[in-house]
Parts: C-alpha cells; structure tokens; sequence
C-alpha cells in the first residue's frame, strides 16, 4: 500500500468528520430553499396547466437549475463564513457520489421529452426523478449527515409505492398529478427537512 495514498484517504476521512457540523448547517438552509423552489414550480404548474412533456420538463429542469445554482451559492456563503475551502478533497468527494445519478435523471428526462407525447408521459419522468434523486441523497449520506439517507429512501420508496398503486389500479393519473406529486416530494418534504434540520441543529449548538 501507498504511504501517502492512505495518509491522504486518512486525512480525508478525518475533515469529513470534522466538517459533519459545517455540512448539518449549510444543508438546512439549502433544502428550505429547494423546497421553496419546488412548491412555488409545482403552483405555477397547476395555475398555468403546463402538462404537455416539454413544458412540464422545462418547469421542473428550469426549477433545478435554479435550486443547483442557489445551493452552490449557499454552500459557498457557509463555507467562506466558516473560513473553510469550499472545493475541498470531502466536496469533491460528495460531489462525486451525487454526479451519476443527477445526470442519469437528466438524460432520462431528455430522452423522454424529445418525442412530443401526451401528458401520461409525465408521470413515469416523475418515477425516474424520485428514484435517481434517491438514490443520490442517499449516496451523499455517507459523508454528510446521516438522515439525508432515511430522506433518499422516502423518496426510492415513494416512487415504487406510486408505481405499484397504479399498477394496481390499472389506471393513469389525471393531467395535475405528476407536478403534484413533484409538489409534495421535491416541495413538501424538502422544505420539512429543511426546517428539521434548521431547529434540530440550533438545539445541537445551544446544548
């Protein structure tokens, strides 16, 4: 074995155990803003009736977009406050974990969008985003902190359970239910997280 590759992997092991906290605080303010984001993508969905799949996929890529941008600059702004390197060996690294399955969603959405299909289209788009988003905030839960993993499989198992419900049913959802569903996972339960985080972490610094 390398001397100085298992002094780096060390090394690394130990600033992100040390940088816990630090990811804990910038996380919160970061899925309040997401979840904001997504609840105010999924109320311009509903009140402009943007079901056809490319304008539906334009909303919500659009949405993620904003909310990458944002998180970027948030993480940056609490990491520069810490006086901590934002760009550092643990960011790559969680940057590294969350890359394949971000991009297998956007190339799934691409993919699906480029034929102009009906709005039942929407829904299994839906299905993929929650499973790949999944299992990204799940892949990032082992070097951040650890219930954003337990927030990865709400997520995996929301989309299975939605699929199997319809299966079951041997039905479509109506024209709204994709971007309500987006509401409610990418929306709702961002923005709870979000506020979990944000007081369970001021009850960590006052104790």
């Amino acid at each position: 074995m390398n001397p100085n590759w298992a002094a780096e992997n060390l090394q690394t092991i130990r600033t992100l155990m040390e940088r816990t906290a630090l990811y804990r605080r910038a996380l919160a303010p970061i899925m309040i803003f997401a979840g904001a984001l997504g609840l105010v993508a999924c109320g311009l969905g509903v009140l402009f009736h943007l079901e056809a799949p490319r304008a539906f996929a334009s909303l919500w890529l659009t949405t993620a977009g904003v909310a990458l941008v944002g998180s970027f600059l948030l993480a940056r702004r609490q990491a520069s406050a810490e006086r901590e390197p934002f760009w550092s060996p643990p960011t790559r690294r969680v940057a590294q974990a969350l890359l394949p399955p971000l991009v297998s969603g956007l190339f799934i959405s691409l993919v699906m969008t480029v034929v102009d299909a009906d709005w039942r289209i929407n829904l299994p788009m839906v299905l993929f985003w929650m499973l790949f988003y999944g299992c990204a905030l799940h892949s990032a839960g082992f070097f951040m902190t650890r219930s954003i993993k337990w927030v990865g499989w709400v997520f995996i198992l929301g989309a299975m359970g939605i699929l199997t419900f319809l299966l079951w049913q041997n039905d479509t959802a109506n024209p709204a239910a994709a971007g309500l569903i987006m509401g409610l996972f990418f929306g709702g339960l961002q923005f709870a997280y979000g506020v979990y985080l944000y007081f369970t972490e001021k009850k960590i610094s006052a104790a």
